[in-house]
């Protein structure tokens, strides 16, 4: 039996040719020929949006952005969060701008959480889908790195439309009636006086998800949990939630609807968070190396499921372009 291999692909646009190259079998692209410092048009926004619908996530080369044209490219996405619902102290002429740096987490927070006793390279380096302790978690988010280590780093994302599509039909109608409460540092206990702690408690966001996302552009259908944010399932037992949850996890980091990207300096992930999580690095907490990357995040809308639960706020307000954070 022969097999379909689908192409790579060449898009035209106003302002010339981009490629599209598969770099994954569920998950990802690479996008040649446009340099992301320059305005585009609409017609090749609108293809890239597609494209971004289509692979999930998009990966860009050989970028020269600062902050200004970054947050330039992200609003040809959509409306700019502020910076992060815990960041009181972004770039004064970039408040939309995210610095993730180990050295940035050092200053605020000291040098490494109880929880890992090793060096910190992001907010939380398992796996998560931006803010969805937020009601209305970033639509997309823009990350670009500007120094980044000789070796390591990785950052892998999964899709979590083909997880759901993976799962066994009377799972997939299970979690398509369940909701989840999603909170900062879902599972993991930190003492009242710590910075980190105290930050979280000062700015409490928590909201009620859908356990399955309709994908409000195209349809689709996501398992839309993770275990950096998702606490526990509604209705549920303790010990019910628990193992539920174990299995969703461990389903939708399963290697297979995964891509793991290599960071060079200069480099742009774009990624739908409506469908999509990620993993940060794994590899460098116990190394004193750089890597600085700075994110944008696209105001986001609250998740709706198959059974048309609408995401409800426990704590907490919308995440939107304004700065709202509270400091003990």
């Amino acid at each position: 039996m022969t097999l379909a291999v689908e192409k790579n692909e060449t898009t035209e646009g106003n302002d010339g040719a981009f490629t599209v190259h598969r770099v994954a079998g569920h998950i990802g692209a690479e996008i040649g020929g446009l340099d992301l410092s320059k305005p585009l048009d609409d017609e090749t926004v609108a293809r890239l949006r597609r494209k971004l619908l289509k692979y999930k996530v998009l990966f860009f080369r050989n970028q020269h952005l600062g902050h200004a044209e970054q947050i330039e490219f992200g609003r040809r996405f959509g409306e700019l969060t502020h910076a992060h619902p815990h960041e009181d102290a972004p770039p004064s002429d970039a408040p939309q701008i995210l610095t993730i740096d180990p050295r940035v987490y050092e200053r605020r927070y000291g040098s490494a959480r109880p929880d890992s006793q090793e060096r910190q390279y992001s907010y939380y380096s398992g796996w998560h889908t931006d803010v969805t302790a937020s009601v209305n978690p970033p639509a997309i988010s823009i990350l670009r790195s500007e120094v980044v280590p000789e070796f390591g780093g990785d950052t892998t994302w999964t899709n979590l439309v083909a997880a759901y599509e993976g799962l066994s039909q009377p799972l997939r109608a299970l979690a398509d009636g369940l909701t989840a409460v999603h909170r900062f540092s879902a599972g993991r206990k930190f003492d009242d006086n710590e910075a980190y702690a105290r930050r979280i408690n000062d700015n409490l966001l928590i909201s009620e998800h859908p356990v399955v996302r309709v994908h409000p552009e195209t349809g689709e259908r996501a398992l839309f949990v993770n275990p950096g944010f998702t606490d526990h399932i509604v209705g549920l037992s303790p010990v019910e939630s628990a193992k539920i949850l174990d299995l969703f996890f461990g389903h939708l980091s399963s290697p297979r609807y995964t891509v793991r990207f290599r960071w060079d300096a200069h480099s742009v992930a774009v990624w739908d968070n409506r469908s999509t999580a990620h993993l940060g690095p794994q590899d460098l907490g116990h190394l004193d190396v750089t890597r600085t990357l700075h994110r944008v995040t696209v105001v986001g809308d609250r998740p709706v499921g198959p059974d048309g639960f609408v995401s409800q706020i426990i704590a907490g307000e919308e995440f939107t372009t304004e700065a709202k954070v509270k400091v003990s």
